[in-house]
């Protein structure tokens, strides 16, 4: 059937607007005004290249080159016309080594109410050796930056990102929902304070795979209102390992479920899994957690539930945790404790931990059985269990 030259037209037309449209416009910062050196401001280039991809109708690449590019504190805020934009990073980005510069911002790079966002590549370098310092003095510091925080988004992806020093926190996920992380490289010294690798909290159907931390506190840290998170091939240490918590800091919070921890390895971390709360009234909760396929190697706490926790005796004496821990299974842990108790369970005395599970354990304390520490907790032991359980 033969057309008319018109309709052809128009046709044609139509899939070439189509094209047009759905052909994501690419902004390189360099482009726009940033330098590679290391020194030169550049954190209006990367702004003006968010403002343009975030009013682009059309999909959108940000496109960070090779190089040092030092930026200040940026804020990446939406909502954007489209739901599909790419920052691709073959560069490093720089936080200033000058920690006063932040302050108590509390981030380095924020990006807020977006939805469809996705990090590609790069180092993020938060500097932040000089404030870590500070704090070790015992002087009077600010609290420093996030160095990445994703906040009130949705459909979030982070491939191949490596975050060195950070000030603080590497990665918060907050308030999100459907956040991918794969491939994700922290670093900072064992002795950093502060500094967790990845944080998750008010958060849902999130995300973390294949990724290496070693960081100076949690690897993983959730916290409350987190919902529905699978952690898989996680490699932690130098760090306290992978915690649930602190939870029950406020009386009124939301409480914490459906978490998957799996095929994870600890080196020499302070902790491998644990969960945690303050020990003081609170309405929170955590349930239906699975930690399963864990090495441990010489890990000093390897299994643990802290439900006293009290910094400074400061406010909570006399107190028990509101925070009920329940449905929570332990299968296939096995390495070394650097402490002879490698299974800690001390508990709320008012709100006892319930169906906790041990399955196929085996944890050593210098080439001998390890033991197992029980305090307000009730569950069952399956298969080969040890140390024996004390459940």
């Amino acid at each position: 059937m033969a057309y008319p030259k018109s309709s052809l037209v128009l046709a044609l037309l139509s899939m070439f607007i189509s094209l047009v449209i759905a052909s994501p416009m690419t902004y390189n910062v360099v482009s726009l005004g940033a330098k590679g050196d290391g020194k030169t401001d550049s954190t209006q280039a990367f702004f003006s290249a968010w403002t343009k991809a975030c009013a682009s109708v059309s999909p959108a690449i940000i496109y960070v080159p090779a190089g040092r590019f030092y930026l200040g504190q940026v804020v990446f805020s939406g909502p954007c016309k489209n739901n599909a934009i790419t920052v691709r990073i073959d560069g490093t980005l720089v936080a200033p080594a000058d920690y006063r510069v932040l302050g108590n911002t509390g981030n380095w790079l924020l990006f807020k109410h977006v939805d469809g966002v996705t990090i590609s590549g790069g180092i993020l370098d938060g500097q932040g050796t000089g404030l870590w310092a500070c704090k070790a003095s015992g002087n009077s510091c600010p609290s420093g930056a996030t160095t990445l925080e994703f906040s009130n988004s949705n459909n979030i992806a982070v491939h191949a990102l490596t975050s060195l020093n950070s000030q603080m926190f590497h990665i918060v996920i907050n308030a999100c929902h459907n956040v991918k992380m794969q491939g994700v490289r922290v670093t900072a010294a064992g002795n950093s304070p502060n500094t967790d690798g990845i944080n998750v909290q008010l958060s849902s159907s999130v995300t973390i795979l294949n990724s290496k931390i070693g960081t100076g506190d949690d690897c993983i840290s959730i916290g409350p209102g987190t919902t529905n998170l699978w952690i898989e091939n996680v490699a932690c240490g130098p760090g306290h390992g992978i915690s649930i918590g602190s939870l029950g800091k406020d009386q009124q919070e939301a409480g914490v479920q459906n978490v998957t921890v799996k095929t994870a390895t600890f080196t020499g971390t302070q902790n491998g899994v644990r969960i945690k709360s303050w020990g003081r009234p609170s309405n929170g909760f955590a349930k239906n957690i699975l930690f399963q396929h864990a090495v441990m190697t010489n890990v000093q706490n390897p299994i643990v539930i802290d439900q006293n926790y009290c910094p400074g005796n400061k406010g909570c004496p006399g107190q028990a945790s509101g925070v009920k821990i329940s449905d929570v299974t332990y299968q296939d842990i096995h390495g070394t404790s650097a402490t002879e108790v490698a299974v800690k369970f001390d508990c709320s005395s008012g709100n006892p931990c319930s169906r906790i599970r041990l399955e196929d354990v085996k944890l050593t304390y210098k080439n001998q059985v390890a033991q197992a520490s029980c305090s307000h907790a009730a569950g069952t032991s399956t298969g080969f269990v040890q140390p024996t359980s004390c459940l």
